[in-house]
């Protein structure tokens, strides 16, 4: 009960300070939202890519890798400030340390995903669905991944250099993925290595759900669900160990 007190202490700090910058919130919600609209009004007429099945999706992965950003600013920003170097005097633990940073971040990757549901059901009403529920809880998965990512940019780099590091992710998510260009263009080699990659994974996954498939089920939404969970896994499992290293090191 202690531990869960101490987290729950360490999570509404982490929320007042995210609410303190309201200029980030506006930023990580309304800039893939108007990435959204802009992009379908000017291109889905012109091509497949941009209708809203496969649009709106893709940008929900889009949107939760700017969490990489944020919470990494947060971090650096706490390191610099000597905050957590004054908590590591106090009975926390690195596990809750790290717990207490996911927590206040989390109901924000669900709200980035409520929008881009939401938005892109305005934009054409039958993309309204019962699959909407589904892809919910499923993007936990991909706002831990880049949650994992932040925690640990947020870890090694000042907050000078966190952004540009954390810029590449956000890059790799946007040209890596699909969104704006139809991956099966590609040769074959880089068409496998993009595959490999998790970035693909994670916006198909969420497109195959509101598209919705009834036949080979395991290439369409199990494959790329595990593929997106292995590399969450491995993830988080190096931010923690380098987490806890740091924190030894102090």
């Amino acid at each position: 009960m202690k531990s869960v007190k101490r987290i729950l202490v360490f999570t509404n700090r982490n929320i007042k300070e995210i609410i303190r910058d309201p200029l980030s919130l506006i930023f990580l919600f309304l800039l893939p939202a108007f990435m959204l609209i802009l992009f379908y009004l000017l291109f889905h007429k012109l091509t497949s890519q941009f209708q809203i099945k496969y649009l709106a999706p893709g940008m929900i992965s889009f949107s939760h890798a700017f969490l990489a950003l944020f919470i990494s600013l947060v971090i650096s920003g706490d390191k610099e400030s000597a905050f957590i170097t004054r908590l590591y005097t106090t009975p926390l633990r690195s596990y809750e340390f790290i717990i207490g940073y996911v927590l206040s971040i989390i109901p924000i990757g669900i709200i980035q995903t409520l929008i881009m549901l939401f938005l892109g059901g305005i934009l054409e009403p039958s993309f309204f669905s019962l699959n909407m529920l589904i892809c919910i809880p499923i993007s936990l998965i991909s706002i831990l991944f880049f949650v994992s990512f932040g925690i640990l940019f947020g870890t090694l780099f000042n907050q000078k250099s966190v952004g540009g590091i954390t810029s590449i992710l956000i890059m790799c998510q946007s040209m890596l993925s699909g969104m704006w260009y139809p991956l099966e263009s590609m040769s074959g080699g880089f068409n496998t290595f993009i595959n490999v990659l998790p970035f693909r994974s994670g916006s198909m996954l969420f497109q195959n759900i509101m598209i919705g498939f009834d036949t080979n089920v395991f290439d369409n939404i199990i494959k790329p669900l595990l593929i997106i969970l292995a590399y969450t896994v491995a993830a988080w499992i190096l931010a923690i160990i380098i987490y806890m290293h740091k924190m030894k090191e102090k």
